[in-house]
């Protein structure tokens, strides 16, 4: 069976198993992030002169179902043992109807230990009787969401975080951009979808604002999506890349090169994009100056996954550096691929 086919499949196949066992997350003093007004740009301070984030991806929930166990399990584990400033969460965050509660069980772990979070949406989450607009507006209602009101762009969940110094100045940017389900304006190629030309256009508009309040300089930023851009497949068929990690299977990429590398590129700001998607990838590669790389599989077994144990992507922000840290932290607490970007390579 296909790796997609098995995805429908076991999307159909949902099981009334007892709920997710719940158990109280442990109180965690931290400043409860402001909603930000539509037109402001969400920010977070360092701590310490550190700032870490979880990247989630993949979770594929389905409350009540016993497949879902090991997701909902290693969730609790990683926020418990990384207590990181901030999660993102890259997409199909859900499996099944009802999604409303669905999204609420496993967001709640995030929720019920006060992160502030965000979400860049995947291809599945829109297919379980919620628009994607409705799925982040659900989302948007939860404590701590800092994903803004949707923009008049392609997709729903398109934003920008700043992380600030102590004395408010803006030190890194994370973007993140919805790369939506299908490509549905060019039905008869059958790719998935693609970053549009205005979302390039935000980020663009939004790279240089960032830039002109840094003093002229882009502003280091990190990427999040759902979806890998095309170059993940170029990269990986250039001998002169370099790549650490885990690649079990060739990116699911659109097959529609939209110039999201080189806007990138351009604007010199990201320096890693990190995706989610493939989940038997949890590489970091860098090719033609930019990291791309993959957060490790969230999820349980309610999709296809051979890389186990599931677990997360962490990443380290340290106050007045452009570098970063990376690692991957698995379920039962191992530590893998700990590298310091772009040092390490």
């Amino acid at each position: 069976m296909k790796r997609r086919d098995f995805i429908r499949t076991a999307a159909i196949a949902v099981p009334a198993i007892a709920t997710a066992n719940v158990t109280a997350a442990p109180k965690r003093k931290v400043t409860e992030p402001q909603k930000p007004k539509e037109e402001e740009i969400a920010s977070l301070p360092f701590r310490n002169g550190k700032f870490k984030i979880v990247q989630l991806t993949d979770t594929h929930f389905i409350g009540g179902d016993a497949r879902s166990q090991r997701a909902f399990d290693n969730v609790a584990e990683v926020l418990d043992a990384e207590k990181p400033d901030l999660v993102i969460h890259t997409g199909d965050i859900i499996f099944a109807k009802p999604a409303r509660e669905n999204l609420t069980q496993i967001l709640s772990l995030i929720t019920e230990r006060h992160i502030p979070f965000a979400v860049a949406l995947g291809n599945h989450d829109e297919e379980f009787g919620l628009t994607r607009i409705e799925v982040l507006e659900h989302i948007r209602q939860m404590p701590g969401c800092l994903n803004t009101a949707v923009k008049p762009i392609h997709g729903a969940s398109n934003d920008v975080i700043t992380i600030n110094s102590a004395d408010g100045k803006k030190q890194w940017a994370l973007y993140l951009f919805d790369t939506g389900n299908k490509a549905k304006e060019f039905p008869e190629l059958k790719s998935y979808d693609y970053i549009h030309a205005d979302q390039l256009d935000w980020y663009r508009q939004t790279s240089k604002k960032l830039k002109a309040g840094n003093d002229g300089s882009p502003l280091p930023s990190l990427a999040f999506m759902h979806i890998p851009i095309m170059e993940y497949l170029e990269g990986l068929s250039d001998s002169r890349r370099q790549i650490r990690g885990n690649l079990g299977e060739n990116p699911c990429s659109p097959i529609i090169n939209s110039g999201v590398f080189v806007a990138m590129r351009e604007e010199g700001d990201i320096k890693a994009v990190s995706c989610g998607h493939d989940h038997d990838d949890d590489y970091v590669m860098k090719w033609r100056g930019l990291y791309m790389m993959y957060g490790r599989y969230s999820g349980g077994d309610t999709v296809y996954n051979n890389l186990k144990p599931n677990g997360a992507r962490i990443f380290e922000l340290t106050e007045g550096s452009s570098s970063f840290k990376t690692w991957i932290r698995l379920k039962g607490g191992r530590i893998e691929q700990v590298l310091t970007l772009p040092e390490e390579f």
